[in-house]
């Protein structure tokens, strides 16, 4: 098949755009302590240099003339997400934030009615952005394939091919084929994660395909049928988008309007309920990344079945996953575990086990540790922190600002800040001064006075923070101006 030819005859015969819509609201807890919720397994380059944000985002066919993406994401996440398209040269149509977290039903309802605004004959991609795919000609392939049946008014969902009884992923039971749409099927029904024994009945059957959770849909039929099935749930998110405010580039989803939207998934929204469903399968090396056992299965294995990340020594070990991001882990006579280790954690687990890992990250939540929360390294739009040594009444950081870059003007009340440039030139800005500080020189910040770190050269800035006061959390900050938005 010739893919672009094809896709771009559609583009001739009909009239339907397709636009990319990427959703990039999970916490992936499954893959802690890699994966923390201010910094997602979605950021993260876990298959590739590349993250898998950005990889979702460069699968967007944007060479056949398909519209730019549009994202859905976590109001935290909206300065990194924007970073990491803008380091690939994507410039999406739009980054919607969502102030509160409502699944995936809601989230796709927004992006359908923020774009028929915009184009009335809107057809949507939805990719979740944490997932593999292998081979991207076959995904395009598919996609040229549902979208005739999915300008029609079908409803069209991408069925993978098993290879094992997963009792991890839904399944698809595949019906009849759709009249006039070559490779589409209609679906009989949509299966919750099964036991095991039917799991295996499943994949002997040859009918089912596992539930992707990748979708192509006329924005227009979507929203009649999550109109008619979930009325509530139209209504809350047509309030959240007429509500919406311009943010610095970003639009922010009214968050009580949003609230109001029941929390449930696309396929429970609509998908199970709807007589509009279609399935295509494809065959194309598709993997959600939902555990250990899967980046374990996908990784490049060494002589005794072992994929390991990072500086690592093995002795004897077979059929493991060990990953490290900086300290040497040595690991002997082992067999079928997975060791993955941070600067503030370390998960050792069988590897049948390791996608218990999202009870640990619970218990840990209800103990308000930050290690489900943060990273070591903390991300803001201007650079990072990372805090090296912490003690009574004093706190050390290493702080990195982009060039070009500025903190916010603030103040604090229980601490004083001494910064030592130790790469770059800071420009500082404490109570009516601005001082240029460069490289091996130094300047201390009373309690309580107003003050600014820029970076005004065209090289990242590095120095030393070292705090000490009384109260060193980061609530003692008081924000009196932001180039961010934060005040």
């Amino acid at each position: 098949m010739d893919i672009v030819a094809d896709l771009a005859r559609f583009r001739v015969q009909g009239s339907a755009l397709i636009h990319p819509v990427i959703l990039s609201g999970g916490s992936g807890t499954r893959l802690w302590p890699l994966s923390r919720a201010a910094y997602p397994k979605q950021l993260l380059p876990l298959m590739s240099e590349r993250t898998m944000l950005q990889e979702t985002a460069l699968r967007g066919l944007s060479d056949v003339g398909f519209a730019a993406p549009v994202v859905i994401c976590n109001d935290e996440h909206r300065f990194l997400i924007d970073e990491q398209l803008r380091q690939v040269s994507v410039v999406p149509q739009q980054v919607i934030l969502e102030p509160v977290a409502r699944n995936t039903g809601p989230a796709v309802a927004v992006a359908a009615l923020w774009l028929i605004a915009r184009d009335p004959d809107a057809l949507l991609l939805v990719q979740p952005s944490d997932h593999v795919i292998g081979s991207v000609a076959r995904f395009h392939e598919a996609v040229a394939r549902g979208a005739g049946a999915a300008q029609a008014g079908k409803l069209v969902t991408f069925g993978i091919k098993p290879d094992r009884p997963d009792t991890g992923y839904g399944y698809i039971q595949i019906g009849a084929a759709v009249d006039g749409a070559d490779g589409v099927f209609v679906v009989d029904r949509f299966v919750e994660k099964p036991d095991r024994p039917t799991a295996e009945r499943f994949v002997e059957s040859d009918v089912f395909s596992w539930n992707s959770g990748i979708f192509l849909l006329s924005a227009r039929h979507f929203l009649e049928d999550l109109g008619r099935l979930n009325p509530g749930m139209l209504a809350a998110c047509e309030r959240a988008v007429h509500s919406g405010v311009e943010d610095l580039g970003f639009f922010r989803l009214d968050a009580s309007a949003l609230a109001q939207a029941p929390s449930l998934s696309i396929d429970r929204a609509v998908m199970e309920h709807t007589d509009r469903a279609a399935v295509v399968p494809v065959d194309m090396a598709w993997s959600d990344l939902g555990s250990w056992r899967a980046l374990q299965e996908l990784g490049d294995h060494d002589a005794d079945g072992n994929v390991v990340h990072g500086d690592v020594m093995l002795d004897r070990v077979r059929n493991s996953y060990i990953r490290t991001d900086g300290k040497l882990v040595a690991a002997i006579d082992l067999d079928d575990v997975v060791v993955v280790c941070t600067d503030d954690a370390v998960l050792v687990a069988q590897a049948g086990s390791a996608a218990e890992v999202s009870g640990i990250v619970e218990r840990l939540r209800r103990s308000n540790r930050p290690e489900p929360i943060q990273h070591a390294t903390t991300h803001r739009p201007w650079g990072y922190y990372r805090t090296v040594d912490a003690g009574d009444r004093f706190q050390v950081k290493r702080i990195m600002v982009k060039p070009g870059a500025k903190l916010s003007l603030q103040m604090h009340f229980h601490r004083a800040e001494h910064w030592v440039v130790v790469q770059g030139t800071a420009m500082v800005q404490r109570g009516d001064e601005r001082t240029l500080v460069r490289e091996n020189e130094s300047i201390y910040i009373p309690i309580g006075t107003e003050h600014r770190l820029e970076n005004p050269g065209k090289l990242p800035l590095h120095l030393i923070e070292v705090q000490s006061g009384p109260y060193l959390g980061e609530d003692d900050i008081v924000r009196i101006a932001d180039n961010y938005g934060r005040t």
